[in-house]
C-alpha cells in the first residue's frame, strides 16, 4: 500500500463527503479509491469512514485522523516545494492569519498584490484576533502585533504601533479631557478587547507602570466598532494607532495622555520554525519586507521625496 496515496484519498473523500467526487478529484476510478481507504483502515486497524447508501461520514476516528493527514501531506507538499525552490516559481497553497481589524486594511492587499505576481499560488487569508497555534492549525504566516511568548516562532518586525487613548472633540468638549490616567474614572470608557482580557488599562511613564481597572460604559469585542462610538461622542477608547489613525487625522478623534503611553508595540510576520522555508514563504516575507512600512507611530503622513 502506498500510505501517503491512501492518506490523500481519504482526505479527498472527507473533503468531498463521498468516493465518486474524490475519485472524479484525484483522477482515479471509485474502485481504487475505495481499495486504498479500506487498506488504510486495515493498517490502522480502525474504521475512519461511516459508509451508508446516500452518505459518507467520519468516525470520531476520522475525525481525529483527519487533521494529522492534513498536517502530513502539507508538510510533504512543503518539503517538495522546498527541495524544487531553486527552479520553481512559489506554487501551492499559502495560509496567512492576521488581526481582524489590520488585516483588512493592510494583509488583504498584501495577499492581493502577492497573489497577482504569482498566479500558481493559492492563497488563504484567515482574519481573527483569536492568538492560534499555527502548526496545529496548518498556517504558514502570521502578521502579530506584539511582544511573542513562543520561542518556537521565527519573527521579522515590519514596523511598530502605540497603543493610544482617543475621543470624539464633542465628547472632550462635554466632559473635559483627562490630564493623568486616575481621571477617566470619570468619563464613559470604551472597551475593546477578546472577553477573557484583563479588565483595566495600562499606562506607563518614566519606566513606571500604572494599571487602573475600568468599568466600561460599552464593551466590545470589536476595534471597529469602538472606533465608531468614540466618533460619536461616546467617550474615550484605548486602540492601537493603526486603528484610529484616519479618524485622528481627519480630526474626528483627539489623543489624550499621550505623556502616559506604554511603549510601542512591534509588528511582526512570524512563521514556526520547524517549518521549512518553502519558495512561496520566503517570496510573501520578502515582498512584505520590501513593500510595507506598517510604523504607526506618529500621527504625521511621511511625506515621500519626489525624484530628482
Amino acid at each position: 500500500m502506498d500510505l501517503f496515496a491512501a492518506m490523500s484519498a481519504f482526505v479527498a473523500v472527507a473533503d468531498r463527503q463521498g468516493f465518486a467526487p474524490a475519485a472524479r478529484h484525484l483522477g482515479l476510478v471509485p474502485s481504487a479509491v475505495t481499495r486504498q481507504i479500506a487498506a488504510l483502515e486495515e493498517r490502522l486497524g480502525v474504521r475512519l469512514l461511516q459508509r451508508t447508501t446516500r452518505s459518507v461520514t467520519l468516525t470520531d476516528a476520522g475525525a481525529r485522523y483527519l487533521d494529522r493527514a492534513r498536517r502530513i501531506l502539507a508538510e510533504m507538499q512543503e518539503a517538495e516545494e522546498f527541495a524544487q525552490s531553486d527552479r520553481l516559481s512559489p506554487v501551492g497553497r499559502l495560509v496567512v492569519t492576521a488581526p481582524a481589524t489590520f488585516g483588512r486594511l493592510h494583509v488583504a492587499p498584501l495577499m492581493a498584490e502577492f497573489l497577482k505576481r504569482y498566479p500558481e499560488v493559492r492563497g488563504e487569508l484567515q482574519l481573527s484576533d483569536r492568538w492560534i497555534n499555527l502548526v496545529e492549525e496548518g498556517v504558514d504566516l502570521a502578521i502579530r502585533i506584539g511582544q511573542l511568548p513562543d520561542s518556537g516562532l521565527v519573527a521579522r518586525q515590519l514596523g511598530q504601533t502605540r497603543r493610544v487613548v482617543v475621543a470624539s472633540p464633542g465628547y472632550l468638549d462635554r466632559a473635559g479631557t483627562p490630564q493623568r490616567p486616575a481621571e477617566i474614572l470619570g468619563h464613559d470608557l470604551i472597551r475593546s478587547a477578546g472577553y477573557d482580557a484583563p479588565a483595566d488599562w495600562r499606562f506607563e511613564k518614566d519606566g513606571v507602570e500604572e494599571r487602573i481597572p475600568i468599568v466600561p460604559r460599552l464593551f466590545t469585542n470589536s476595534a471597529d466598532a469602538a472606533l465608531c462610538a468614540a466618533e460619536m461622542d461616546g467617550g474615550l477608547t484605548m486602540l492601537l494607532l493603526y486603528q484610529a489613525i484616519e479618524a485622528v487625522r481627519a480630526g474626528r478623534l483627539r489623543m489624550v495622555l499621550e505623556d502616559y503611553e506604554p511603549p510601542p508595540r512591534p509588528i511582526q510576520i512570524v512563521r514556526p520554525a520547524a517549518r521549512l522555508l518553502s519558495a512561496k514563504l520566503r517570496a510573501f516575507i520578502e515582498m512584505a519586507v520590501e513593500t510595507r512600512d506598517w510604523d504607526f507611530r506618529r500621527v504625521a503622513e511621511k511625506v515621500w521625496a519626489s525624484p530628482a
